[in-house]
């Protein structure tokens, strides 16, 4: 059973085949690509993770210094489109990378799991559909044969796992 951790987020993914932290430098080209956090492959799809927890606790003094001026950045960054259009170019390199790789054989969904305490489900929709606009989702080319990604959610901790689906997220203590 797989499980990969994020800062203070600790995700447990028991239906995945393979599992991966996907931005670390490991991959080579962090000097020219973004990446999401997390890469999932399961029996029948591909799940691309990308974690946003501005509010965090930073247990770090020197972090926590900084943490009121990043987290007002963050969220001028969502309330200006920003945030979407980084979250975008995050999903895209990282499936030129895996393609480039041989391995999309599977659909790709792209979750967001973005944790604002402030942000309502009707937020969170919102942020959704932004997303989905600048990635494209829908409609795509005809000439295309598949579309870039099957599916896109943004969703907090609470929402990823009422909903079960691929696993769970907590808080380490």
């Amino acid at each position: 059973m797989p499980v990969l951790i994020e800062r203070e987020l600790e995700f447990d993914f028991p239906a995945a085949v393979q599992a991966r932290k996907f931005d670390h430098d490991d991959h080579g080209l962090s000097h020219c690509m973004k990446a999401v956090d997390f890469i999932v492959e399961l029996a029948d799809r591909y799940l691309f993770v990308e974690v946003k927890d501005p509010f965090t606790t930073l247990s770090d003094p020197a972090a926590a210094t900084n943490a009121d001026k990043a987290r007002k950045a963050f969220l001028n960054r969502l309330s200006s489109n920003r945030l979407p259009l980084e979250l975008a170019r995050k999903y895209r390199d990282s499936f030129l990378y895996r393609w480039a790789e041989g391995k999309l054989d599977k659909d790709v969904y792209y979750v967001v799991l973005l944790e604002i305490p402030s942000l309502d489900p009707a937020e969170y929709l919102a942020i959704t559909e932004r997303l989905k606009r600048v990635l494209p989702t829908n409609p795509v080319p005809p000439s295309w044969s598949r579309p870039l990604v099957q599916g896109v959610a943004v969703m907090n901790m609470a929402s990823w796992n009422a909903l079960g689906t691929y696993g769970s997220v907590r808080r380490i203590p």
